[in-house]
């Protein structure tokens, strides 16, 4: 009998978006379900398990392993440090995605000349930031314009991942940026940068060099037309931290958000400003997401979510109008469709407000994005006020989860609510009831409990209510 091959060629089919393989072709990939993204690859490798080898290094307890080398380093930027943790943390790999023109490469260069100084006790360290996407000429222009030039600062455009590695030996960085992940590209392997096979090597090779000289590394990933980041989902899932960064062109707000963090918290959020002459971390955004007018108008309400370990203030718009066609339109901005359609259900049979047969128009002030329950009683109320065209106090925050049987939920962080409220100068809040309490409430603040949704509208709109219900 001759002796078994060790490996074999096959034919095999992979996608170009994600990476996703089978042995047959289709049409529509079975992971991203893009249609005509599935290639034939000829002569894959399949290897056996491989024998077991020498230790270069034996294991160790757990208790001998010196953890001090993978402490926090403040970058000076306390929105960042807020996001990761803490800070950088020596060796991590940072992945940060967003969509064109959201301001990523302007925090990378800005973050880069911070921590290249140094502040107080933090002595400047070298920084290396690898661009693919523009020239040399084109950063230092950026850089000028926003102040972030430092002695420290190194600065190369590459776009092969052998010289990038080459540049990484020479400067020996204590940070690397590589803006982005899908510009370079390998020799050794096949594929034009950005498919699926280099953006695997080329994250292997830095992830690599970055574990094996303890350097931070931070990753510019490009994102698609879905939001969703590119490459080969393996990229999040050999990354140590995974930032979001959002906002809207037409605003001045940028939010950063982690989604993967193995050092620290996850949906933690960071808020940043901006404007012509960089962007400027914003310590205190509770105000941004709250209109202020002259008088109190009708359809809105102040709520406050938790994104993270922070409480912010945001202010829910809600505008109901007569349809003209028998379907009515359900228009929601910074909302969820369907939690704001389940709402809408919610108040009109359970409190008796007839807006099945309104337009409903409905959103968010300043562009912020709420996805908790918590907003559910400030939507229902900012809907009640404008189905009645009767404007809520001006000093009112409302939070709560609203239930199919009409109940108000008890959320989590009531007192850090309450106290962010009342450090903004509210003075009533109207919170779930729950067993804990909602421990000492803070000087000048009126807060009350309530444990259905009719028992708020009665609060707010005591006579119409009265008058629905009769």
């Amino acid at each position: 009998m001759s002796a078994r091959k060790s490996s074999r060629s096959a034919n095999t089919y992979r996608c170009a978006e994600c990476g996703w393989t089978t042995a047959k072709w289709v049409g529509r990939c079975g992971q991203c379900q893009l249609w005509g993204t599935v290639e034939e690859i000829q002569g894959v490798a399949v290897a056996k398990t491989a024998p077991a080898s020498a230790v270069a290094q034996p294991a160790r307890p757990i208790g001998s392993v010196d953890s001090t080398v993978a402490q926090y380093m403040p970058t000076s930027n306390p929105e960042f440090d807020r996001v990761l943790g803490g800070g950088l943390v020596p060796g991590a790999v940072i992945l940060m995605a967003g969509e064109p023109g959201v301001g990523k490469s302007t925090l990378l260069l800005d973050i880069a000349a911070r921590f290249a100084r140094g502040t107080g006790a933090d002595a400047s360290h070298r920084v290396l930031y690898i661009t693919g996407e523009e020239s040399a000429a084109q950063v230092k222009l950026r850089a000028d314009r926003i102040g972030a030039v430092a002695d420290t600062l190194f600065l190369t455009a590459e776009t092969d991942l052998s010289v990038a590695l080459a540049h990484v030996e020479q400067v020996n960085p204590a940070l690397l940026i590589v803006d982005s992940v899908q510009t370079l590209a390998s020799t050794q392997v096949e594929g034009s940068a950005g498919g699926v096979t280099q953006v695997r090597e080329v994250a292997a090779s830095l992830i690599a060099a970055a574990k094996s000289r303890n350097m931070c590394t931070l990753l510019v990933g490009h994102v698609t037309k879905e939001g969703t980041i590119a490459g080969p989902r393996l990229l999040e899932h050999l990354v140590d931290v995974v930032c979001q960064c959002e906002g809207d062109k037409h605003s001045q707000i940028r939010l950063l958000r982690a989604v993967k963090n193995r050092f620290g918290p996850t949906d933690e959020v960071g808020c940043f400003d901006m404007h012509e002459d960089g962007i400027a971390p914003v310590t205190d955004p509770s105000g941004l997401f709250v209109s202020r007018t002259a008088h109190p108008v009708s359809g809105t309400c102040v709520t406050v979510t938790m994104e993270g370990r922070r409480p912010l203030l945001a202010e829910i718009q809600a505008l109901l109008d007569q349809s003209s066609t028998a379907q009515p339109r359900r228009t929601t901005s910074g909302l969820d469709h369907s939690r704001i359609a389940m709402l809408l259900a919610v108040l009109q049979k359970r409190a008796g407000f007839h807006v099945g047969s309104l337009d409903c128009y409905i959103s968010t002030v300043g562009g912020a994005k709420i996805a908790e329950p918590a907003s559910d009683l400030a939507a229902v109320m900012a809907l009640a006020s404008a189905a009645q065209d009767q404007p809520l106090p001006r000093k009112l925050a409302v939070f709560g989860e609203v239930g199919l049987a009409g109940e108000v939920r008890p959320v989590p962080g009531i007192r850090q609510r309450i106290a962010e409220v009342a450090r903004l100068g509210f003075t009533h809040v109207i919170v779930p009831a729950s067993p804990a309490g909602v421990g000492e409430v803070p000087a000048g603040v009126s807060v009350r409990e309530v444990i259905s949704l009719n028992e708020a509208l009665t609060l707010l709109f005591p006579a119409e209510k009265s008058s629905k219900t009769s």
